[in-house]
């Protein structure tokens, strides 16, 4: 085999960047003081995601595959003390589109593989649109988005085999116990869901709200099915991968066809600004929720999905969606993982379908647009011969507010690579361990019993294996022996492709 192309042996040397000097870290991002904001000159992080959005042509990277349908989210409840948005004042009706994806499979993967499943809006609002890129749990695998392309090829394929691979999996999951929380909810019934019409949708991250008043809240987004939550066994699922890769996108399709439209009530948690110094966890780590006794649900709408794509390509493939996407009343938050997202999802855009993919019927918003973007492949907008720089002399205006921000925040310290700051209640293992003893009955913990044992037998070895006993032991004491005996014993079922899976 000839040797042309390769590079240098990688387990030679360092960590380096592109160019070959010595990468600063592969596991934190830049950010000013140890919780600020991720700085634009973090030339390794910037560099590392545009890379990572273009290792793939030309299907999405994670979320390939999935589908969607259009609708209508309704505001039913006065929220304007906390928030000015327009689509979130008492009685506002916005066209929406929702797209549902499975996280690691490829275009044609089965709908069914264990897998977290994406929930990403689109609300094409009077302000301009405005993105919630979720997923079907309120929580994931990691906080930095430094490890983001790291975990995503974990759970893709082997570079040898092309295979899947089970310990390639858990070797990123037990190096990085701060996913303990997400995989016990994919290793759970939600790993699983039924239908997307029977699953909740989550924002996941923490947003700013503000109101009129210029106020400041932190705020996290709930969508609770009123369809129910329903689950498939490990059994159903792969019986279903089988006879029906499509079953999800189907499912959606044919229902809303024959008129059942499925339907979301939103709920937001609200904190209040200052609380977000001295509550006893990060609000802004990913991988935590707020308990409902702290902050409990405030009801704000109902999304209801009535009508489906006319062209599947055009409508669905070509919808592009980032989190960065935001309209008066409605911020980002210090969550690193969502200002790497508000930079990366774009950007991804960009090399997925084009330079100009805003311009797409899809994408556009519903208002008009005076944007200093020009040009590039396939523009179909355009300004004419009017100026195409700021400030102008031929009245064309352009923006130019100065001093604070309504939707900032305070942020001092020296420039870091660093992971947050631990609180009273930071840990990586006390959320999940509730999941398991509070939340799940004794037949959800046996499922998941088995589910872990057999993802563990489908070929993790040593040091992983000795590692993931120690991960589930950390999450429960009970069901991390349970798994180990099982595994040691042999008596766990391996899974099928797919299964057990993240």
């Amino acid at each position: 085999m000839s040797d042309q192309g390769k590079s240098t042996d990688s387990r030679a040397v360092p960590s380096t960047t592109g160019a070959g000097a010595p990468a600063p870290s592969d596991r934190n991002s830049l950010t000013i003081g140890t919780d600020g904001p991720i700085l634009l000159h973090d030339v390794h992080f910037l560099e590392q995601m545009a890379h990572f959005n273009r290792e793939k042509v030309p299907e999405r990277q994670p979320h390939a595959k999935g589908a969607g349908a259009f609708g209508i989210f309704e505001t039913t409840e006065d929220v304007s003390a906390y928030t000015r948005a327009a689509l979130f004042q008492k009685g506002a009706s916005t066209e929406m589109l929702a797209r549902f994806s499975t996280v690691a499979g490829e275009m044609g993967s089965p709908d069914t593989w264990r897998d977290v499943r994406g929930f990403s809006l689109k609300f094409y609002t009077s302000q301009g649109n405005y993105d919630l890129v979720g997923n079907n749990t309120p929580i994931f695998f990691v906080r930095d988005p430094m490890k983001f392309p790291h975990f995503i090829r974990s759970q893709k394929r082997l570079g040898d085999s092309g295979l899947r691979d089970n310990h390639m999996q858990w070797d990123f999951w037990t190096n990085n116990p701060e996913s303990a929380h997400q995989v016990t909810y994919l290793m759970g019934q939600r790993g699983l869901p039924r239908t997307w019409r029977n699953m909740n949708g989550y924002g996941s991250h923490t947003y700013m709200w503000v109101n009129a008043a210029g106020e400041r809240f932190w705020v996290k987004y709930h969508f609770h099915t009123e369809q129910g939550m329903a689950f498939f066994s490990n059994a159903e699922a792969a019986e279903m991968a089988g006879a029906d890769a499509d079953f999800h996108r189907r499912d959606l399709f044919d229902a809303i066809a024959r008129g059942d439209h499925p339907a979301w009530i939103l709920s937001v948690q609200v904190m209040p600004y200052e609380d977000a110094r001295t509550y006893r966890i990060n609000p802004f780590d990913l991988t935590k929720t707020w308990p409902h006794a702290d902050y409990p649900l405030i009801r704000v709408g109902r999304m209801v999905l009535n009508r489906n794509p006319e062209n599947f390509f055009a409508q669905i493939e070509q919808a592009a969606f980032s989190p960065g996407n935001t309209v008066p009343g409605i911020g980002l938050s210090p969550d690193k993982m969502l200002l790497g997202r508000a930079f990366a999802y774009n950007d991804a855009q960009r090399n997925r379908i084009g330079t100009n993919f805003h311009q797409l019927p899809v994408n556009q918003p519903k208002v008009a647009v005076n944007s200093y973007m020009f040009d590039g492949q396939m523009a179909y907008h355009h300004s004419g011969s009017a100026p195409t720089y700021a400030p102008n002399s031929a009245g064309r205006p352009w923006a130019d507010d100065t001093g604070p921000v309504p939707d900032g925040w305070e942020a001092d310290g020296a420039m870091v690579r660093s992971a947050y700051t631990l609180r009273r209640d930071d840990d990586d293992f006390t959320q999940p361990g509730i999941l398991v003893r509070e939340v799940m009955d004794e037949a959800q913990r046996a499922a998941l019993v088995d589910t872990v044992a057999g993802s563990l037998l489908g070929g993790v070895r040593e040091p992983v294996l000795g590692r993931a006993f120690d991960y589930w032991k950390s999450i429960d004491a009970e069901t991390g022996r349970r798994i180990e005996e099982k595994v040691r014993s042999g008596t766990a079922t391996k899974p099928a492709e797919g299964m057990g899976e993240g």
